[in-house]
């Protein structure tokens, strides 16, 4: 993996999609020898086709682009749609905004996404909530596109494998952000890193990468010492220069009071991981009025986006994995730099 990109070392940017992740950051880990991901999931084709083409003038390195597997719109019936909007009318209010109306579609056209990605023909192609079409595949082998999908079982793995991806992640409950569960309904597994690594490492043929809750080099090596390929990072780098995170996100991340993460679905019907704060708190005792994925994310949108614009973290959904009190702050590029200097820290022979 790392000699086929021509990577320094075994280090993947987590796909920080909705804010964080920016050409600068991407470009930067990729040009100190990572490979740096761009989370294209919630941009439009003609943003996708930009956003690449802008990191490819930062770097002539290999960059990966991750989006998600489409999923079929819900059908929502008048009463989950007054539930959800009289849950969270008091939010509204208070943020100054109108309540909106509740109609699909929920997420973006993939063909289209997916079609805007190809054009632009990123080094890596990632994945994520499921498997694709072989045709998929397909099309990126024809490219010489690697594909990358995600696992958070053994199961999930095993098809993945069959699926006929190149690479996979394996996500331990410990991983910021949305769960990469196949299902959007069924219940989390909550497998830790470290017996998935090893389960999936003996099963598959594929390299595995690994992700979550790994923030420094003695980590990457753990991972790797346990059978996976390379390590992905994501919280780490949410406080680097580079990253969209925005004002309030990175107060709360620094706030050393809160620290305690927990996996949630308000935000977006799905199953992710972030630090608490009020809306989390008061929306977990109202699962009813919880949306399914994707109408939920689509539905909150406006309270994450007007609480954001007026510095408040109350209403965000502040990702981050168990690992988040070691988060640093630096230019990513540094921080890449320092985790390969650890990372050869912590391989070396053991003094007996």
């Amino acid at each position: 993996m790392v000699s086929h990109l021509d990577l320094k070392g075994p280090l993947i940017l987590s796909p920080l999609a909705g804010g964080p992740s920016t050409p600068e950051l991407i470009a930067a880990v990729s040009n100190a020898g990572g490979l740096g991901s761009l989370g294209l999931a919630y941009d439009t084709p003609e943003q996708i086709g930009a956003i690449i083409r802008k990191t490819k003038t930062l770097t002539s390195k290999p960059i990966a682009v991750n989006l998600f597997v489409p999923v079929k719109d819900p059908e929502l019936s008048t009463d989950q749609k007054e539930s959800a909007l009289n849950s969270t009318k008091k939010y509204r209010e208070e943020l100054g905004i109108p309540s909106p109306k509740i109609e699909a579609p929920y997420s973006l056209d993939f063909d289209k996404q997916f079609e805007a990605m190809l054009r632009e023909k990123p080094s890596v192609f990632s994945f994520t909530f499921g498997l694709l079409d072989r045709s998929y595949l397909n099309e990126c082998n024809k490219n010489g596109i690697i594909t990358c999908g995600t696992a958070t079982t053994l199961e999930e793995g095993i098809l993945a494998e069959e699926s006929g991806v190149d690479w996979l992640v394996a996500q331990g409950i410990e991983a910021g952000g949305h769960r990469g569960i196949f299902s959007e309904t069924s219940e989390d597994s909550g497998i830790g890193l470290f017996p998935l690594i090893r389960a999936l490492a003996a099963k598959l043929r594929i390299p595995v990468i690994a992700a979550g809750g790994i923030m420094d080099g003695a980590g990457i090596a753990a991972a790797l010492s346990l059978g996976a390929m390379a390590a992905q990072l994501g919280t780490a780098f949410l406080l680097c220069e580079e990253a969209g995170t925005s004002a309030p996100y990175r107060k709360a991340l620094l706030d050393k009071t809160n620290l305690l993460t927990k996996t949630t679905r308000v935000f977006s019907g799905r199953i992710a991981r972030g630090l608490q704060n009020r809306f989390l708190k008061e929306m977990e005792t109202k699962p009813e009025s919880v949306l399914p994925f994707p109408a939920q994310n689509a539905f909150t949108r406006d309270i994450r986006r007007k609480s954001a614009e007026l510095g408040m973290s109350d209403f965000l959904s502040l990702w981050a994995g168990q690992g988040v009190s070691q988060i640093r702050q630096m230019g990513a590029g540094k921080l890449v730099e320092i985790l390969f200097d650890e990372l050869k820290e912590a391989t070396k022979d053991p003094i007996l």
